[in-house]
């Protein structure tokens, strides 16, 4: 995992009220974190995904998460190193 997922999964989904798993498999894709209790995936994003190929990518596999009934967020790496709080919030509004 990278610097800023683990920093996710440490200070917070680590110990969440639902159980979260690291790098999961869904499909033919591999998910950074997952909860089956709030059919949640969350995905922290590099720059690579900014990128042409990087976008069409992600809006095929968004696609195909979304047809299993998944809710997708999607946090950048700046989100977690910069406003870590409200990331934080954003995941805790799914258990609502």
């Amino acid at each position: 995992m990278t610097t800023t997922e683990n920093k996710l999964w440490y200070e917070l989904l680590k110990d969440f009220d639902s159980r979260f798993r690291r790098q999961h498999p869904i499909d033919n894709y591999i998910v950074d974190f997952y909860c089956a209790d709030l059919k949640l995936v969350i995905e922290v994003d590099g720059g690579q995904h900014y990128t042409e190929g990087g976008k069409c990518y992600d809006a095929e596999r968004d696609a195909v998460l979304q047809s299993y009934g998944l809710k997708i967020v999607r946090v950048t790496n700046a989100d977690i190193t910069d406003n870590f709080d409200a990331v934080c919030e954003i995941i805790k509004g799914y258990r609502d």
